[in-house]
């Protein structure tokens, strides 16, 4: 079973454009869409759509939409009730895929119920294979809610408690990439591992695997047992203290980014879970993200519509532990490259 803990679920709304979007114009829509979202939450409708188990845990009531949307997909869901309706994210997407997103702010939990959002999560590891923690965090949420939720989980089932990962931004990011009890899997974006790596730049990392390695290195070299590193259109990186691999897929004609990275996510626990080697992992996990990328707004693939055998999976060779944060001065040494 893979849990998800999506703090501030939403209803993800994507509207298509059949031209460039014009600031202060008026267009009209070539379609429209909309789907229970959130990072966890999409999360576990990758899994559930190819039959891996998963459980989605969020704030929310019954008869919220984001609940109604998780019911019509079929997704299993433990809700936590709090009396306010959840946020509904706008994403405009133009011809060629590139995406605006709109995201509103999310209801304001109370302390009450952010410790009752603690204890479901706790409550419902036992047993789980995988524990998620992705999105941003709803207001009201201490920014250290994600470090607080690995470390009581960790206390409650200590050998038996399930692997973690997240995938978030900002501040909630940073606190658990630096806490005390790192988690095993963290999935940054290549804007996000610069600003947590203190090297380079999100441009230059997505422009350059072997910078966005080294950048890998200096998280794991603090702890994080891997780096999940999404390069947008130039693939992913997995970066372990055993290896460093990239990976890349065939250009996809791109229709909405929404949810990619998610699904990248998905792909690589999906794979995670069958045994599969590292660098597998990695494979299916491009091989789920450019599957959404190329799907209609925050759609997400089954596995049989992903392509695993067209991505080409190369080993990066690298000194451990990396501890140099200059975005400029040369690696310790070169990466070297092996197609695998």
């Amino acid at each position: 079973m893979i849990l998800t803990l999506t703090a501030n679920p939403s209803i993800d709304r994507t509207v298509e454009l059949a031209l460039p979007l014009a600031r202060g114009a008026v267009q009209r829509a070539s379609g429209a869409a909309q789907e229970a979202g959130g990072k966890g939450v999409n999360v576990s409708r990758a899994l559930t759509v190819s039959a891996v188990p998963s459980l989605a845990l969020l704030p929310g009531d019954d008869g919220d939409p984001v609940l109604a949307g998780l019911r019509d997909a079929g997704v299993p869901y433990r809700n936590l009730i709090i009396g306010m309706p959840l946020r509904i994210n706008t994403a405009l997407t133009e011809p060629d895929g590139t995406t605006t997103k709109i995201n509103e702010p999310g209801p304001t939990l109370d302390p009450d119920q952010v410790e009752a959002l603690l204890a479901l999560v706790v409550s419902e590891s036992e047993g789980a294979q995988w524990l998620v923690l992705a999105g941003s965090l709803p207001p009201g949420v201490p920014p250290d809610f994600y470090t607080t939720v690995v470390a009581a989980v960790r206390d409650r089932y200590g050998a038996a408690a399930p692997l973690i990962a997240v995938d978030s931004s900002g501040l909630p990011l940073a606190e658990a990439a630096g806490g005390q009890s790192p988690p095993d899997l963290l999935k940054p974006n290549a804007e996000e591992l610069a600003e947590l790596s203190g090297v380079g730049n999100g441009d230059a990392l997505e422009k350059d695997p072997g910078l966005a390695a080294r950048a890998c290195g200096v998280l794991v070299s603090a702890g994080v047992g891997a780096v999940l590193a999404t390069l947008g259109s130039r693939g992913a990186l997995l970066v372990t203290s055993r290896g460093a691999w990239h990976a890349s897929h065939p250009p996809v004609v791109a229709r909405s980014t929404v949810g990619a990275g998610d699904s990248a996510l998905a792909g690589y626990l999906l794979a995670h879970g069958a045994g599969e080697l590292p660098e597998n992992c990695l494979r299916q996990a491009v091989a789920h993200g450019s599957a959404a990328a190329s799907l209609p707004g925050s759609a997400v693939p089954s596995l049989a519509q992903t392509t695993p055998a067209a991505v080409t999976v190369t080993k990066l060779s690298a000194v451990f532990p990396v501890t140099d944060r200059s975005a400029t001065a040369p690696p310790a040494t070169p990466f070297a490259q092996e197609e695998v």
